[in-house]
């Protein structure tokens, strides 16, 4: 098997090494990941020319490091880079992110990005992210991540498992629930700040999940303490409102 692992905190960040060495127990593992942190890029891809460089990490392993997204890393990686060698992906995992990637904040995630780009190719892909930790022990994270990702396989084409590990400093994960992704929100704002030169200065802040539509869902199963598995989909379309849609007599004002 042949994984492409990637991410949005950058070439350097402690959950891609940690996961990487899990995933070399599956078979080949090439590394592509943004030369800086990237956290909610969302899928932004660089219109401008992107530097990529090939970098040995502390002697670990070796990484293309790229001056751009994570969707660009992996549009890279298999529509150009790996694809000049013939080396096709037989999987692409993201992560393992410093942070949850559940409920909306899933749109602004540069991770589940990576892994949806995979998607758009047929390949089948993972999201992993942790909840945040002050002490981010990415060793333990990337363990009980690689133990639900191995339980998944063989994944189908196309296929986008977003998994969120909850907070492990409050112990071990209550168990493994398959939720939907929550569209409630979060409780968010722009802070105000004044600076010295009169320019109002806006960061953002966010505090705790919003009730979900449904329950339970990711962002409540993981304030419980519960390792979360959902299936996403890139395809937006809202085919029942195309149904109504179609129904409307459409005229079309030929001025011209």
């Amino acid at each position: 098997m042949h994984i492409l692992l990637a991410n949005d905190d950058g070439v350097f960040a402690p959950g891609l090494e940690a996961v990487y060495k899990h995933l070399t127990k599956l078979g080949k593992v090439t590394v592509i990941a943004p030369s800086q942190p990237k956290s909610g890029a969302g899928h932004s891809i660089s219109l401008s020319p992107v530097a990529c460089e090939k970098l040995d990490i502390t002697g670990k392993f070796i990484a293309y490091s790229v001056d751009g997204s994570p969707a660009d890393c992996v549009k890279i990686a298999m529509t150009s880079l790996l694809q000049e060698n013939h080396e096709p992906i037989d999987l692409v995992v993201s992560g393992i992110n410093h942070g949850a990637n559940v409920g909306v904040h899933v749109f602004y995630s540069g991770t589940v990005a990576a892994a949806i780009e995979a998607a758009f190719e047929g390949v089948p892909s993972v999201a992993l992210s942790a909840v945040f930790d002050e002490h981010f022990d990415a060793e333990k994270a990337a363990r009980y991540a690689f133990g639900i990702l191995e339980q998944l396989l063989p994944l189908h084409a196309g296929d986008v498992i977003n998994i969120n590990i909850p907070s492990l400093s409050k112990g071990a994960p209550k168990g493994v629930v398959v939720v939907p992704q929550s569209t409630g929100g979060f409780e968010e704002r722009f802070a105000l700040q004044d600076n010295e030169q009169g320019r109002m200065i806006f960061e953002y802040t966010g505090g705790k999940h919003r009730d979900p539509t449904v329950s339970p869902a990711d962002t409540t199963s993981i304030a419980d303490g519960y390792i979360t598995v959902t299936a996403l989909h890139f395809d937006m379309t809202n085919y029942e409102r195309n149904k109504s849609l179609s129904k409307i007599a459409w005229k079309l004002d030929k001025t011209d």
